[in-house]
């Protein structure tokens, strides 16, 4: 069954606990997303369901808060009583996060549970007690074998992004986790895409399930907005600072902002009036008289950007309107599509910029997939590009001047510099005091770290193809192919004898270099030693991390391979 996503009720009308209504609400959600309001109901029920949606369209909260209202509360000292499981460290810890944060005021404890992070401080909170386990399944079926975790407890089961992990090689270890589950449990599933081989995985979980899928709004052709599209990829961490830096290099003549809830608008907005830009805050949290005030401002010119949500930004049509950026992608390419429709009409030229974390990778593709354009991947500006740009404008401004005429005064003080110094000197120096003058030199301190973009890869289209032993069971089948040019070897000192499986250091890599699957080619396992084909300008990053991580619960040598084997 597919349930419909038409309608779209406030989280109170979805039937959530009282308490969680207000964490949501407290949070800045104005309403809910189509997942979450398809999902939520069916989970409440206490039925199974499998839901398909594409990452970043709020699946998160769409099983964490039925969960918690099924949740009454921590038991100090008892086992979990719901489990996660999830493809990467990072969705881990932002799954636990969500989980924390909504089920603060009912006392839930939660915790992560992944790779390369201390499995003893992990045994101790599990011995402590521990409400919701959030975990990736190698570690998690590392705690069950050493007797550290129990799941006979376990009420509420969910395999979010399930595609991504079956892809990761991780089937056997998930079947594992399920011969361990109580009969009597719910479940859910999530995923983007539903293949063959994550049918039998769904069928051992699931037990008459509710199918929830959220169908994405066909685009016709001649519908995707005629606007140069960028991107930037940058860490959570830096993304204000990596906005900042963009709109000083676009020098945009009138931007509309969109993020995610109310909070993080009023959050921004201020952040960016206290760097000098004239910023305005607009969402469902303001009066009617309040967002036209705003919505005037910007028409009028008085201010140079308006930070929206979605829900606010209803209906906007600004004429002179030249920049729309996603400083929190959407939801969905459709709604992707909505926002960056809002520049570019009628004609006129228009820029849409995102600013993209790298777990969001797959959305990205998902809408380029879905409205057939290139997104251009950019580097964040540097220091360098931010001075470079900054004099290309005071250059413009000294061109505009000389072709104004009126510069008589000017003449005699040029005069009576040049009787001393030379005229390129006394040129250079009044550019430099000019440039001065609308900033100071050193107000950015350092560079933003740049995200790896996708390197090519000629023939590979999966990770980990060329596995020696074979694929995982149910997994599609790979052709093995050796690296090519672009590509390099890094040797692990450990092998099938040790228990290591093409999942341990593909997820290993993952996790704690943050590289994209796609940097990570054939992974060949051998009785004792193991070769993954890695990105060539990626090998050092990759060496040091496996060096200084855990695999199977040990040390194990690293290096670039030296080939000759």
């Amino acid at each position: 069954m597919t349930t419909s996503t038409a309608e779209t009720p406030t989280f109170a009308e979805l039937g959530l606990a009282e308490d969680l209504v207000q964490a949501v609400t407290a949070l800045g959600y104005e309403e809910p997303t189509p997942i979450q309001s398809a999902a939520i109901p069916v989970l409440l029920a206490g039925r199974d369901l499998l839901g398909l949606a594409a990452t970043g369209t709020g699946k998160t909260a769409a099983f964490t808060l039925p969960m918690l209202h099924h949740l009454d509360g921590s038991r100090p000292g008892a086992p979990p009583r719901a489990l996660v499981v999830v493809p990467t460290r990072e969705l881990a810890m932002q799954v636990a996060q969500a989980v924390h944060v909504y089920g603060k005021a009912r006392g839930v404890q939660v915790l992560a549970v992944y790779g390369g992070a201390s499995f003893g401080h992990q045994a101790k909170a599990l011995q402590r007690g521990v409400d919701v386990i959030v975990a990736t399944p190698g570690r998690a079926l590392d705690h069950l074998r050493r007797g550290t975790l129990r799941l006979d407890c376990v009420g509420q089961v969910v395999l979010d992004e399930a595609d991504e992990m079956l892809d990761m090689g991780f089937q056997e270890d998930i079947e594992a986790l399920l011969a361990e589950l109580p009969e009597q449990r719910q479940a859910a599933l999530f995923s983007a895409t539903f293949p063959s081989h994550l049918r039998h995985v769904a069928n051992r979980v699931l037990r008459q399930p509710q199918r929830v899928e959220v169908e994405p709004e066909q685009v016709e052709a001649g519908e995707v907005p005629r606007v140069r599209q960028l991107v930037y990829l940058v860490q959570h961490a830096h993304k204000e600072e990596a906005l900042a830096r963009v709109l000083d290099m676009e020098a945009p003549e009138s931007t509309l902002v969109f993020c995610r809830t109310r909070t993080e608008v009023d959050a921004l907005s201020n952040a960016l009036a206290g760097r000098g830009y004239r910023a305005e805050a607009l969402h469902g949290g303001l009066s009617q008289l309040a967002r036209d005030r705003v919505m005037d401002r910007l028409r009028n010119q008085a201010a140079d950007l308006v930070v929206a949500t979605d829900v606010a930004a209803r209906g906007i049509d600004i004429d002179h309107l030249t920049h729309v950026i996603n400083f929190d992608l959407p939801t969905s390419p459709e709604q992707y599509l909505h926002r960056i429709g809002r520049v570019g009409r009628a004609g006129r030229e228009g820029t849409a910029i995102s600013l993209a974390e790298p777990r969001e990778r797959r959305l990205l593709n998902a809408i380029e997939y879905r409205t057939g354009a290139r997104l251009e991947l950019q580097p964040v500006p540097t220091i360098a590009d931010l001075r470079e740009r900054r004099l290309d404008l005071v250059t413009a401004q000294v061109r505009e001047a000389a072709l104004d005429g009126d510069l008589e005064p000017y003449h005699r003080a040029v005069q009576r510099l040049l009787a001393e110094l030379d005229v390129s000197l006394v040129a250079a120096a009044a550019l430099k005091a000019l440039a001065e003058a609308t900033g100071p030199d050193d107000q950015y301190e350092e560079d933003i770290p740049q995200m790896a973009a996708r390197p090519p890869r000629p023939e590979a289209t999966r990770p980990g193809e060329g596995r020696a032993e074979g694929p995982p069971a149910g997994g599609p089948q790979r052709r093995p192919r050796e690296g090519g040019p672009g590509w390099a070897k890094v040797f692990v000192g450990a092998g099938r004898l040790a228990g290591i499986r093409p999942g341990d250091l593909f997820g290993a890599i993952v996790n704690e270099t943050g590289l994209p699957k796609e940097a990570i080619g054939a992974i060949q396992i051998t009785d004792r030693f193991a070769l993954v084909d890695v990105a060539e300008d990626q090998v050092d990053r990759v060496v040091t991390a496996l060096r200084g991580t855990k695999l199977r619960g040990q040390k194990v040598p690293v290096h670039r391979d030296r080939g000759g084997r």
